[in-house]
């Protein structure tokens, strides 16, 4: 498997965009050099940290419903934060579609809950 970094684009309705926008900026940096020092310090096989590693972020879709980490609500709020500041209903728009995305990633959109 090649660990690529994400380049693309995508238009401004991109019920994605958000997501693709947050994978093409944790992708500029490889991860390979921080995964292969935390092996050699732990002695567990770079293959099955990085496994540990997506294994754990697939999963944190349950802890976040279970948990609502302070970031996940942090993030939350910051959008509404932003649109409140802004003002105006475009921005409020663009707020609700980003929280939108967040809880349909966190599964509790009103489709999956029904």
């Amino acid at each position: 498997m090649v660990l690529t970094p994400y380049r693309d684009s995508w238009s401004p309705d991109d019920p994605h965009g958000n997501f693709k926008a947050e994978v093409a900026n944790y992708t500029v940096t490889d991860p390979l050099p921080t995964m292969q020092h935390l092996s050699e310090m732990t002695g567990i096989p770079t293959g099955s940290l990085i496994r540990y590693v997506l294994v754990k972020w697939a999963a944190s879709r349950a802890e976040a419903m279970l948990e609502m980490e302070p970031v996940v609500v942090l993030q939350m709020a910051e959008h509404v934060r932003k649109a409140e500041e802004t003002g105006t209903d475009s921005a409020r728009l663009e707020a609700y579609e980003a929280l939108k995305q967040m809880i349909a990633w966190l599964g509790m959109d009103s489709k999956e809950t029904e």
